[in-house]
């Protein structure tokens, strides 16, 4: 069942270290957040295969805003 990644804060996407197909344990790094100058990973809340990145990187989230979809 597929499951949402979410921003844990508000701020900039600096890098996408993932991509559709990738495999990814609990834990890891799916995207990294840029937020008053320190650089934030959002980590898969499960293991699971990546379906879908949702932002672009420069683009701006906010908390709560879903940045990628594992199945």
């Amino acid at each position: 069942m597929p499951e949402d990644v979410k921003a844990h804060i508000t701020g900039v996407v600096f890098q996408i270290t993932t991509k559709p197909g990738d495999a990814v344990a609990e834990g890891d790094a799916v995207i990294v957040l840029e937020s008053m100058k320190m650089e934030i990973p959002v980590e898969a809340p499960r293991a699971g295969k990546v379906r879908e990145i949702t932002v672009t990187e420069g683009q701006t989230v906010q908390e709560g805003d879903t940045v990628a979809v594992i199945d």
